[in-house]
Order: C-alpha cells, then sequence, then structure tokens
C-alpha cells in the first residue's frame, strides 16, 4: 500500500495511521503462530498501539475515541477527535484467509466527520475521503443489498423483497459499509446496533463517494455523541434512497 507524499493533511493522517494498524495484523497473521480468536486478540491489541503511535506522533494534541481503549471524557468538548476501530472484524480476521475485515479511523472536527481512511489490509488497499472513491456503475444485474453472514435484519429482507434484490452475506460492519463504495453491493442495512467506531471511518469514505448515509428513519447518523451506541444504518446507492427507506420499519 502506498500513499501519496505531500503535506501531512488530516486524510494523510488518517492513512498513516490505518496503514501501520494494517501492515501490523498482516504481519502478525502471517507468523501462523496463532488462529482463531488468539489471532483476532493479538491483533487487537497491536493494531490499537500502531495506530496510537501514529496519530500521537503525526497530532499529539488530539484526542483518540477507539474501541480498544477507556473512553476519554475529555472528547466530549475537545474540537478535534479520533474515531478509531484498530480492528473491525476480529473474527473474520482469525478466519485465514478472509479478506473482510478493516481497519478505521476517521476524525470527527466541528460536530462532523470530516477525513477518514478505512484499510483492507487482505486486498492491500487504503480508502480516503480524499481523493474518494468512485462509484462504480451499476453493472445491469441484481441489486444487491450487504447483510450479517449470521443474522440478516428482518429490514434487510423488506428491502430485498421491495426492490427485488440478493442478500449477500459480508464480514465486518465496515467493510460492508465500503462493500457499497467499491460496487461490490448496492446497499448495506443494518438494525441489530453498532458502536459509533464500526461506521465512523467507512461512513465518512461512503459520503465522500456521494452515497447516501443515514439512519433507518433517515434521520442524520451522529457521532462522538456521549452515548457510543449507533442503532441502526442504511448506505446506498443515492438512485435508491427512496425505495430502501420506504421498505424499512423504523426501530422502536
Amino acid at each position: 500500500m502506498t500513499l501519496a507524499d505531500g503535506p501531512l493533511t488530516d486524510v494523510l493522517v488518517a492513512g498513516r495511521a490505518a496503514r501501520a494498524a494494517a501492515d501490523v495484523l498482516l504481519r502478525l497473521r502471517a507468523q501462523g503462530d496463532l488462529t482463531g480468536r488468539g489471532l483476532g486478540d493479538a491483533g487487537d491489541a497491536a493494531a490499537q498501539q500502531a495506530i496510537l503511535a501514529s496519530l500521537s506522533a503525526d497530532r499529539p494534541g488530539d484526542i483518540v475515541f477507539s474501541e480498544e481503549a477507556v473512553d476519554d471524557p475529555r472528547r466530549l468538548t475537545a474540537d478535534r477527535v479520533w474515531i478509531v476501530d484498530p480492528l473491525d472484524g476480529t473474527r473474520e480476521y482469525g478466519e485465514v484467509p478472509r479478506h473482510d475485515w478493516a481497519v478505521h479511523v476517521a476524525l470527527w472536527e466541528g460536530g462532523d466527520l470530516t477525513a477518514a481512511a478505512v484499510a483492507l489490509p487482505g486486498l492491500d488497499e487504503i480508502l480516503l475521503t480524499d481523493p474518494a472513491p468512485v462509484l462504480p456503475a451499476h453493472d445491469g444485474g441484481p441489486l444487491r443489498v450487504a447483510v450479517s453472514r449470521s443474522r440478516p435484519p428482518a429490514e434487510a429482507s423488506a428491502v430485498a423483497e421491495a426492490l427485488g434484490a440478493e442478500l449477500v452475506p459480508l464480514g465486518s460492519a465496515g467493510y460492508k459499509t465500503v462493500a457499497v463504495a467499491r460496487g461490490e453491493v448496492d446497499a448495506y442495512v443494518h438494525s441489530g446496533g453498532q458502536y459509533q467506531w464500526d461506521s465512523a471511518a467507512p461512513v465518512a469514505i461512503a459520503r465522500a463517494a456521494g452515497l447516501t448515509t443515514c439512519r433507518i428513519d433517515g434521520s442524520p447518523l451522529v457521532y462522538n455523541d456521549p452515548d457510543p451506541w449507533l442503532p441502526d444504518l442504511v448506505v446506498c446507492r443515492p438512485e435508491l434512497a427512496d425505495r430502501i427507506l420506504g421498505a424499512v420499519v423504523p426501530v422502536t
């Protein structure tokens, strides 16, 4: 993976941190002495340290809000907060050679997500908000909706029925989100709940690519909220948004 040289912008900082974690995760996986849960736990810890080291070097004054660290209450009054998931898809990472796992690094600034990187180490790829991914044209086949491998939500099934779409089981939450931006699927509908770090960076990438991102009732996704829980989300091609939102029943 390479990132263009240039001024140390926030997007470049995000990309450097994501790449540092990706490199550590790939080395750990390649060693071959750990598998399954043990590999996932080791990967979580190693990727967290790699991201912290990178962000501390590049943006030492910023707050980091991470799945793998105690919540720092200073984030609620800070101007800049990095929302991080060092290893999204621990189970998939532990199932060598699966590739549907990711590293998330997003910057929240002034009330919204302003820069992000999502590394897909299993594909040797890093997606950035700038330059944003170019959304591929639909291939003309059946529409595809990404869902959990184990628990597809009823809302996703309702969307698939309304659109005549196929349900496509994929791994981590972040991978399912960026799969829409990569053109692997056309939508991701989730109602089982996630944490903010599960979607912050992928949603920033999706927005940069021109996708629709919202709650299943159509309201905005909010990040760096005091409660880290995010009950549901929709990520889809913009031309499908009205039909998808019309097919789902908001969570109550």
